[in-house]
């Protein structure tokens, strides 16, 4: 499964009310990495095709969504995105938890069967 691109609509859908995040409310049946991201940002460049590679390893176990910040300025500003790439990792049950900057693939299958575990 690759990575997914969400625009507002798709985020309310699959991830959670925009308009209310303070009382966050996650609706995904799986953990969820979101990276906010732009096409002309170099370290977003590097970071998506391991994002790619991910997606195919935790397919099934993880939903990764890719939220381009200049397209989405408003889920942007709804999560404070001052500095991309910024992951957004989301348990099932609990807070999300951010980074900014890239990571490498080992890291990122770290923080994800972390996340897988919880």
């Amino acid at each position: 499964m690759a990575t997914i691109n969400l625009t507002k609509g798709g985020f309310v859908r699959r991830v959670a009310d925009i308009d209310n995040l303070a009382n966050w409310n996650f609706l995904g049946t799986r953990p969820a990495l979101i990276d906010f991201y732009a096409s002309w940002c170099g370290p977003c460049q590097r970071l998506a095709p391991i994002l790619e590679r991910i997606s195919e390893e935790f397919a099934g176990r993880v939903d990764i969504y890719k939220v381009n910040v200049d397209d989405e300025e408003q889920l942007a500003q709804a999560f404070g995105i001052r500095s991309i790439p910024t992951l957004i990792f989301i348990p099932i049950t609990g807070a999300p938890e951010r980074t900014m900057g890239a990571m490498s693939e080992a890291e990122l299958r770290t923080r994800l069967n972390n996340l897988i575990n919880r």
